[in-house]
């Protein structure tokens, strides 16, 4: 009788632990597609963790923007009815506008300009987004964005005569594109391939690997060698959610998300690089810049908008840090390129 005793506590016990393994869910929103590479790094982030909490922790995730886009996310973040998602800076910016000052017009020339700009001021963005009532796990990113038009961009002169579309209610494309003396077509995402039909614009701007995947290639035909700007990205989560997490599961979470989000990082500069060339074979012309004297037009540019920008949305002393620390950086390094 006593051994049976013994038997039932046992398997209350293990029922118990059962019941706890699956009791953490991070409910996680992506714009990212199923078969995406955001998607299978994110599927082995969730593995990891699982296997490392004892699956304690794991993830639900919601990919493809079926839950809304990042303003839809957000919102339900706010409401505890979604806890953690991977963001562009669209997105973040609706949380820390300062931190729209990666996604900036030509203000980086490589990727490792990108990494040490994000390495250096990790811990500021950080503690902003924790004041709004947000963890910053690691960044991610969406790559360099590039100018696709129907007709070559050569000039400034040339940039002026495109329909150009924007991001509707992006606050650094609208800069980027009055620095540039433009009137482009405000729209939707979705509503980008519709207008390309209908010559209602001739001009667009995204990575090569998302012209792909969104069929814009196929509207177009030249594409500017010179990114525009980088797409920053990061994957954030509910300070809310991640306080009721023991330390041992933050530290398990925090670890992988660096991890798992370097990872990613890597894999999409890979694959971007790759979608250039599928882009090339598709017949799509890389126009160079022609000259010198344009370079420091652009550049120019970039700097009008992104004065522009201070005091709506990031300040004057944070855009000196950030230009002075390019400028530290690029006087070590000068032979490095965007490939």
């Amino acid at each position: 009788m006593k051994i049976h005793k013994i038997l039932f506590i046992v398997i209350l016990y293990f029922f118990a632990t059962g019941a706890l393994a699956q009791e953490i869910k991070i409910k996680f929103a992506t714009l990212a597609p199923e078969g995406s590479t955001w998607m299978k790094v994110m599927k082995e982030f969730d593995r990891a963790v699982r296997k490392q909490s004892n699956g304690q922790l794991g993830f639900k995730i919601y990919a493809g923007g079926i839950l809304g886009d990042e303003k839809d996310v957000l919102r339900k973040i706010r409401l505890g009815q979604l806890h953690a998602a991977g963001f562009t800076g669209v997105g973040m910016g609706e949380i820390l506008p300062e931190v729209r000052i990666l996604d900036c017009p030509f203000l980086f020339r490589s990727y490792d300009e990108i990494d040490y700009i994000n390495t250096k001021f990790y811990q500021r963005f950080a503690r902003g987004f924790e004041k709004k009532g947000y963890v910053l796990l690691s960044w991610a990113e969406v790559g360099f964005v590039y100018v696709f038009s129907k007709s070559p961009i050569r000039s400034i002169e040339d940039m002026r005569k495109i329909k150009m579309w924007i991001w509707e209610g992006d606050p650094v494309a609208e800069a980027t594109f009055k620095a540039f003396d433009l009137h482009p077509f405000p729209l939707s995402v979705i509503d980008v391939m519709p207008a390309l039909q209908a010559n209602m614009i001739d001009g667009v701007y995204t990575s090569p690997l998302a012209a792909i995947a969104l069929q814009w290639f196929t509207k177009v035909k030249y594409m500017m060698e010179l990114p525009l700007a980088n797409s920053a990205g990061a994957v954030l989560i509910s300070k809310r959610k991640y306080d009721q997490l023991s330390p041992d599961l933050q530290k398990i979470l925090s670890e992988n998300a660096r991890h798992y989000m370097a990872k990613l990082i890597t894999l999409s500069r890979k694959d971007n690089a790759k979608a250039i060339e599928t882009l090339k074979k598709s017949g799509i012309n890389i126009v160079p810049i022609s000259n010198k004297e344009t370079m420091l037009q652009y550049e120019e540019i970039g700097k009008k908008a992104r004065r522009l920008l201070v005091g709506k949305l990031f300040s004057q002393q944070l855009l000196t840090e950030v230009e002075t620390a390019l400028a530290e950086y690029r006087a070590k390094h000068s032979n490095k390129t965007t490939n």
